[in-house]
């Protein structure tokens, strides 16, 4: 992949590459090769952030076309393609034959003549969809993050190296690495601004999050799904579902990732309000280690009248940094300072257009198990080995390719109507 600055150096003289015969995209050949410049997409996954990134992709240099929806919900699927209509009706062109639902309707999504898929779903289910569009021949764009276990990490993994095979596009919403206030300072703290990095601290700390009440006549995957939030299979907890975009620039900055951790959590607010709607935990803090013995301090919490922070710092031998804007004492990035989310979707078509083939699929898998390191590690109280719970941790899902709407989910509640919450101590995270 190249780096930021030199992929867009590279988009700059798209024009000369293209003229002299050098389009290397199979997207790029697709589309020219049927007389058209049209990039065709699909959306899987039809709730804020999937209709925000085909927006998003909308609003970028490319001939672009959204052609088939797929959701969990129908009225989620319709709902996204009124919307977007509304937005820009020329971009549209979704009958409804091509508005999916139900837990396999990201297949017939995926199936469509469509070149790139926007996977935008809970991250329990990215890693069959992931694959399933890979084995397809998509250009892909995911959300983070990519999974909620190890099983569905390795999964991912493996999915990425056959993208790689098939010259496959793959971006991932960690858009932080498309921000140039990142980029530049980053590249600084690489350069040895503040020399070595020794420590750093990350946080994601906020009041709260969404509660869908169950509705009459529902399913409890019905249920768990549209509630998805709050259901670790689903969504893997709040250090992964949020706080992983602040642990992925801490693996940025120091080039590794962790090698072990150790953490702690609970549930203060929201398992000590009502056990039977939730089972995640309300704040969790961990110590990771890299190779180099550097450590990784990490908050993330939804606590209501808490301190409320998201952000990264930097401890260097020389020096002290935040990432996303300044070297202490020394330097203070003033440029443009784009939306992310659209910056990253610029990028994206940008390389389609100059044939440039990159792939994010790889940081995007290790950032979402360095989230997943940090939950086991808080959830069962112990010292715990990236490399052991990579290849041995447990199936939050089992069977998930062959869920329905009517199958039991894997948590399920208990007599009480409580859910299953973790004992640190206790609780194994292991296979």
């Amino acid at each position: 992949m190249l780096h930021h600055h030199d992929r867009r150096k590279f988009i700059q003289g798209s024009s000369a590459a293209l003229a002299g015969g050098l389009l290397a995209s199979s997207l790029a050949r697709s589309v020219h090769a049927a007389g058209s410049d049209e990039i065709r997409f699909a959306v899987v996954g039809c709730g804020g952030r999937g209709t925000g990134a085909a927006a998003q992709i909308f609003n970028t240099k490319g001939n672009t076309k959204l052609i088939a929806v797929a959701d969990a919900f129908d009225k989620n699927a319709k709902s996204s393609v009124k919307r977007l209509t509304r937005h820009a009706p020329d971009k549209v062109d979704v009958p409804e034959e091509r508005i999916f639902s139900g837990l396999d309707a990201y297949k017939k999504a995926i199936d469509s003549d469509c070149d790139l898929v926007v996977i935008a779903t809970p991250p329990g289910f990215k890693p069959q969809q992931f694959e399933y569009a890979v084995e397809k021949g998509k250009h892909i764009f995911a959300e983070k993050p990519l999974a909620t276990d190890a099983p569905g990490v390795r999964r991912v993994l493996k999915s990425v190296q056959e993208s790689k095979k098939k010259n496959l596009c793959v971006g991932i919403g960690l858009q932080r690495r498309h921000e140039p206030r990142y980029i530049e300072t980053v590249q600084r703290i690489h350069d040895g601004a503040i020399g070595d990095v020794v420590s750093q601290r990350v946080y994601w700390n906020g009041g709260g999050i969404w509660y869908r009440n169950r509705e009459p006549g529902q399913t409890e995957m019905e249920f768990q799904v549209n509630n998805w939030y709050h259901f670790n299979w689903v969504c893997g907890d709040q250090i992964c579902e949020q706080h992983i975009h602040n642990l992925d620039v801490a693996n940025w900055v120091k080039g590794e990732f962790p090698v072990e951790c150790n953490g702690m959590g609970g549930g203060e607010q929201r398992l000590g309000g009502d056990r039977t709607k939730s089972q995640i935990l309300d704040h969790t803090f961990c110590e990771f280690t890299y190779p180099d013995g550097s450590k990784l301090f990490s908050q993330g919490r939804h606590l209501a009248g808490a301190w409320s922070h998201v952000g990264e710092a930097c401890q260097g031998t020389k020096g002290t940094a935040d990432p996303s804007l300044r070297i202490d004492g020394v330097w203070q990035y003033n440029g443009p300072s784009p939306n992310g989310h659209q910056q990253e979707q610029h990028d994206l078509i940008e390389a389609h257009l100059a044939g440039e083939i990159y792939n994010e699929g790889e940081y995007g898998a290790k950032s979402t198990f360095t989230a997943i390191l940090g939950r086991e590690a808080c959830y069962s109280g112990q010292i715990l080995k990236w490399e052991e719970l990579l290849s041995r941790g447990k199936d939050l899902a089992p069977g998930i390719d062959s869920y329905t709407m009517s199958s039991p989910p894997p948590t399920l509640p208990a007599t009480d109507g409580t859910y299953f919450t973790p004992i640190p101590g206790k609780y194994s995270p292991f296979a």
